[in-house]
C-alpha cells in the first residue's frame, strides 16, 4: 500500500541546511495499523506530511498504492489526496460555522457529488461514530471527543485508502482518547490502513506495529500485541 525508498528531506535555515529525513525505508501493507513515535525533532512530522502529499522529499521515491508520487502540482496533489487519503488531525480542524453534517459531507462536495447522496453518506458515517443524533450542531456545541468522532468520520466519508491521524489523541483526556482509539481499532478491522504518529506509549501499544524515529532515521520497527482499547473504555 505504501513503500517509501531512501527518502531525504532537508530544509534551508537561513544559510545553513537542516537534514531532516536520512535515507527512511517504510513500508505499509494494505490493512495495517501503524504507530509512528519519536520525540520533537525526530522528523514524525515531516514523513507524515509527505505521506499526505503536504511536502515533497528532496530524493528517494514514495509509491502509494501502486502510483509514484512525486514531482505532483497542486491540483494533482489534491486530486491524490481527495481520491487516496483522510486526515485526522489533533485540532480535529472542523469548520466552526458548518454543522457536523455538513463537515463530515465537505469531502464529498469536492468529488462532485450532487448534495442528497452527500448528506445520505455523511449520515451514515455519523450513525457509523455514533453521533446521528448530533448531526446538526455546530462544533462548538460539541465536546472533544464528538469533534474527533466528526473528524473521523469526514476522513472517512470519501471512502480513502488510507487514514493517516496526526496525534489524533493530543487534544483529549485519557478516558475519551481511549474511546477514539477503540473507533479507530473497529475501524482498522474492517481492513483500513492506518498511520497514527503520536508521542504516548500507551496510544502507540493499540496499534499493530510501532516504529519509532530519531534524528531522522528509524531506529526500530517492531509489530506489536495489540492492546484493545475497549478494556479501558
Amino acid at each position: 500500500m505504501i513503500e517509501i525508498k531512501d527518502l531525504h528531506k532537508s530544509y534551508k535555515t537561513g544559510s545553513n541546511s537542516l537534514h531532516v529525513l536520512k535515507g527512511i525505508n517504510f513500508s505499509v501493507a494494505e490493512g495495517e495499523l501503524v504507530s509512528i513515535m519519536g520525540s520533537s525533532g525526530s522528523g514524525k512530522s515531516t514523513l507524515l506530511n509527505i505521506l499526505g502529499m503536504l511536502d515533497e522529499a528532496d530524493s528517494g521515491t514514495y509509491t502509494l498504492d501502486g502510483v509514484p508520487i512525486k514531482n505532483l502540482n497542486e491540483k494533482i496533489a489534491a486530486r491524490y489526496r481527495n481520491k487516496f487519503l483522510g486526515f485526522i488531525f489533533q485540532s480535529f480542524n472542523l469548520i466552526s460555522y458548518k454543522s457536523a453534517v455538513d463537515n463530515v459531507a465537505l469531502p464529498l462536495y469536492y468529488q462532485g457529488l450532487k448534495r442528497k447522496e452527500r448528506m445520505d453518506r455523511a449520515m451514515a458515517y455519523l450513525e457509523k461514530v455514533g453521533l446521528t443524533d448530533w448531526a446538526q450542531h455546530l462544533p462548538n456545541e460539541l465536546s472533544g471527543g464528538q469533534k474527533q468522532r466528526v473528524a473521523i468520520a469526514r476522513a472517512l466519508a470519501s471512502d480513502p485508502k488510507v487514514l493517516l491521524a496526526d496525534e489524533p489523541t493530543g487534544a483529549l483526556d485519557t478516558k475519551t482518547s481511549y474511546e477514539v482509539m477503540d473507533l479507530i481499532q473497529k475501524i482498522n478491522e474492517e481492513g483500513r490502513t492506518i498511520l497514527i504518529v503520536t508521542h504516548e506509549h500507551d496510544i502507540a501499544e493499540m496499534t499493530k506495529r510501532i516504529v519509532n524515529l530519531k534524528d531522522g532515521v528509524i531506529i526500530d520497527d517492531n509489530k506489536v500485541d495489540q492492546i484493545k482499547a475497549l478494556q479501558y473504555v
